[in-house]
């Protein structure tokens, strides 16, 4: 899926252990630029790809992203996974 919209805010970076080792994770907010704007929040995976995509807050961007719901014990999450970023 793609979507393309203006950065409108960059979180903190989370970082963790996992079985596999250690990993990084950011997310992002982006908005369309429509009479009636809509938000996307979407997260970019592992330290090399948040160094590769650089997204700035302010810049506008098209997001290649999977979206994704599992079931951990109960309860149901969701993530949107960007794969590619393009600047427009």
């Amino acid at each position: 899926m793609d979507f393309t919209g203006k950065i409108i805010a960059v979180l903190p970076e989370k970082t963790g252990t996992s079985t596999k080792g250690e990993w990084k994770s950011q997310q992002y907010v982006a908005e369309t630029v429509e009479q009636y704007p809509k938000r996307l929040l979407f997260d970019v995976f592992g330290a090399e790809r948040i160094a590769q995509f650089s997204i700035q807050e302010g810049e506008t961007v098209t997001v290649s992203f999977d979206t994704n719901a599992h079931e951990h014990e109960g309860k149901w999450f969701a993530s949107n996974r960007a794969w590619g970023i393009r600047r427009e």
